[in-house]
This record gives C-alpha cells, structure tokens and sequence, in this order.
C-alpha cells in the first residue's frame, strides 16, 4: 500500500510543473499590459517602464517564470495590481467562501444522488427510474445561471423564505476566526448569526447540487447494472441471499469504483469556484474574483489562482488513486 501511494505522489511531481508552465504561458497570452492597467491609457513611456521593472515584466522570460515558481513554491502567489494587497492573503481570505459552497453542494449531491442511482438500477424500467433519470436529464441540461433566478424569484422573492444573495445579512458581522462562516459563528456562540449563514447558504447550494447530483445519479445507476449482470450477482442469487444483501455485499461493492470517479471530479470542479452560481448569489468566492480579476487584467491573481485551482485538481485526483487502493485491492497488488 505504502508503496502504491509514493509511487502515485511521485507522479504528481512533473504534473504540477507542466501545470505551473502552463498557466505561467498562457497568462502571458492575455491581451494588454499590465503596467498599462495599472497607470491608465495616459501614463508616459517611462512610468510603464518603470512599473515594468518593479514588476519584473522587463525580465527574460524564462527568468519570470524562474521568479514565479519560486515564489509559489514558498506560498507567495505575487502581489495584486489594483488592490496591492497579497494574492495568498485574499486567496485565504475567499477560499472558505467557495468550500462551504462547494461542500454543501456536494453533501446534496451525494445524499440525494446515490440512493436515487441505485434505487433506479434495482428497479430498472418502473416509474421511479424513469421519473429519476428525466429529473437527472434535466439537471444536467439546465443552465444554472437560470435555475438560481428561478430559485431566487420563488423562494426569496414571491415566498420570502429565504435571501436573494450573500454570505450574511447586510449590517450583520462575525468577527473571522478560520474564515468559514458556519465554523466561525459557532464558535463565536452566536447561534442567530449561524441560522443566518445557513439560510444564505440553501439557495446557492441547491443550485450548484444539481448538475453533479444528476451526473453521480446516472453513473451510479450505469455502474449497478453494470454489475448487477455479472455472474457473480447471479450466483448470490442462486445461493438465496435477501435482496438488500446482493446489492450491499455484491453489487454495490463493485460499482464502487466509477462513482468514486465521477464523485472526485465533481469535488474538483466545485472547488476550483462555481463562477456562474457565486455570481447570481453574490457569493464571495474565488470563482467571481478570478472573473473579475480577468476583466481587470490583474495578472498576478489570475495567475495565482489558476495555479491554485490546479493544484486542486491535481490533489483530488491524487486522493482518488489513492481512494481505489482500499476499495479494490486488486489495484494496489498490480
């Protein structure tokens, strides 16, 4: 097993440099000058060349990215242009924003998505399955942009259940311990500051659960009849095992691996920031601040996150590989 996993970490290596190549090459790519940015259309010559040099811009190009991964690799993603703040500092500061998001999400996803996967395999061809897998169709069709205004015009705006956008309630502040605002406002004791979060946290949720809900549903249902016709689930059959026995014994053991699968890319992608659902939520996440960034050409944050997301990418995939070592040994002996 141990060496299973070194052999799996030692192959992230190269990936994470060609990833950091990447980005470093195609950020350069983006039109416009970022010393231009930052002094207006009306800056002179030798202003741009001056905020050229204190930004390295005037280095040899393999020299930048010499500065840059080195300067990453010690967890300093650059300086802001615009703000002038750290890109790590903010990138601390908004990551939670996008997690609580992404892990609520994905908890929807999962707890909704797997049973209704299996329940439709189990009864394959009845009302359930096929009402299961048109409401999984239309999950994975749905623009999202659209549900979370029809989300926002039912419950915040005809039924007034719920608020329309953001993390907390305006005038409503909880001094930041971790920066996730659950965490945070139970560990402050205020229990009307966590109802608030709560509320603000359903709606954007609900939104961004439903395309990885229908994609982990109809792959769990495609990995249990995939299964459920092997010999092995008609030998339990034949041996008169209970039903509920086959599927969790049996069947549901061996369809494990595809769901991991899917289940893992989804996580990556909820995390790397949901831009359409934090920017019709007004959610503070690194998703709309990446966007934004982009517009104002603020090459140091558009840099560093992409690296950051990923890395992100990377490690879950990492965590994955090595998620199939304990559910099928069989990997890790070959």
């Amino acid at each position: 097993m141990l060496r299973y996993i070194i052999r799996r970490v030692l192959t992230v290596i190269p990936v994470l440099l060609g990833v950091s190549v990447l980005v470093f090459g195609f950020v350069r790519l983006i039109p416009g000058d970022p010393a231009l940015v930052m002094l207006g259309e009306r800056a002179t010559d030798e202003s741009v060349a001056r905020v050229r040099a204190q930004l390295g811009l005037d280095e040899p190009i393999y020299k930048q990215y010499l500065i840059f991964l080195g300067n990453a690799l010690h967890g300093d993603l650059g300086t802001s242009i615009l703000r002038g703040e750290p890109v790590a500092e903010q990138l601390a500061h908004r990551f939670p924003a996008t997690v609580e998001l992404a892990v609520s999400a994905i908890i929807i996803a999962l707890v909704i998505g797997i049973p209704a996967g299996i329940l439709s395999a189990v009864r394959r061809g009845s009302v359930f399955d096929m009402g299961s897998m048109l409401v999984a169709l239309t999950g994975v069709s749905m623009p999202i942009f659209w549900l979370g205004l029809m989300l926002i015009f039912l419950f915040a705006v005809v039924l007034h259940w719920l608020p329309t956008g953001g993390r907390m309630p305006a005038g409503m502040r909880v001094e930041p311990i971790t920066n996730f605002m659950l965490i945070d406002t139970l560990l402050r004791g205020n229990i009307p500051a966590f109802a608030q979060a709560v509320r603000h946290l359903i709606l954007p949720a609900i939104a961004l659960a439903t395309i990885p809900m229908a994609i982990i549903a109809r792959m769990t249902r495609s990995a249990m009849l995939e299964s459920l016709g092997n010999d092995y689930t008609r030998t339990a059959h034949a041996k008169g095992l209970q039903e509920r026995t086959v599927v969790g014994r049996h069947v549901l053991r061996n369809a494990w691996l595809p769901i991991i699968t899917v289940v893992g890319l989804q996580v990556g992608f909820l995390l790397s920031g949901a831009i359409l659902t934090e920017t019709v939520f007004s959610w503070p996440g690194i998703g709309r601040w990446l966007v934004e960034a982009i517009f104002a050409r603020d090459y140091p944050i558009v840099q560093g996150v992409t690296l950051f997301i990923a890395v992100i990418f990377v490690v879950v995939n990492l965590l994955v590989d090595v998620l199939y070592a304990f559910v099928d040994p069989r990997i890790r002996f070959e």
